[in-house]
């Protein structure tokens, strides 16, 4: 049988997953499947999710056009963990039927699995290894911030509804230290998915 790379990509949010997954598609030409988009289409217009979630929620959370108002249940839920538990048991069964899914089409040895909540999903064993990005607690806070036009209190309340990036660290297989320059953080990617890369040779 041949050896399958399937590398667990992970982080805390703000950390830099999507620049890291981006250039492993685009220099690596790597098959990237991301959570978030499954996420997504798990709530599209329509879906039995989706009026799940506009049973449990109320009309505040429908936009005029029938859509999630993504921005309002975000607030709901980052400010109530019980909230946000529910959320997750409504989604997360669709992400890792999504993610299975794709993988029975894929002939690649090696594929990238995005998943920010590896962890918290418990979703560890879709993957063979686990990539963890991080940096540092101030670094986070202002890409969170300033990516999602968020105050200081939603931003934090966003981190701390993950499990501390501290502990994602020290369950990683390798660690992408992106608290420097974009330079660096490459170089890391470069040297760790060669390692990945050689094994599946």
């Amino acid at each position: 049988m041949n050896k399958k790379c399937l590398i667990g990509l992970t982080g805390g949010i703000g950390t830099g997953k999507t620049t890291v997954s981006n250039y492993l598609a685009t220099t690596y030409q790597l098959p990237v499947l991301d959570a978030d988009v499954y996420a997504r289409e798990a709530v599209e217009l329509g879906s039995p999710i989706l009026d799940k979630l506009f049973k449990h929620y109320g009309a505040e959370i429908r936009l005029p056009d029938g859509s999630l108002n993504r921005r309002r249940l975000g607030e709901i839920v980052f400010s109530n963990p019980e909230q946000k538990q529910w959320l997750e048991q409504q989604i997360h069964p669709y992400v890792r039927d999504r993610f299975r899914a794709e993988l029975t089409t894929l002939t690649d040895s090696t594929v990238v699995l995005v998943i920010p909540l590896l962890f918290e999903a418990g979703l560890t064993n879709l993957v063979t290894e686990i990539w963890v990005v991080s940096c540092s607690a101030q670094q986070q806070l202002r890409r969170i911030r300033e990516r999602n036009n968020l105050s200081p209190e939603q931003a934090q309340a966003r981190i701390n509804s993950q499990l501390p990036l501290a502990e994602k660290v020290a369950r990683a297989d390798v660690v992408l230290d992106n608290s420097s320059t974009l330079d660096v953080l490459l170089r890391q990617v470069d040297a760790a998915i060669n390692l990945a890369l050689a094994y599946v040779k």
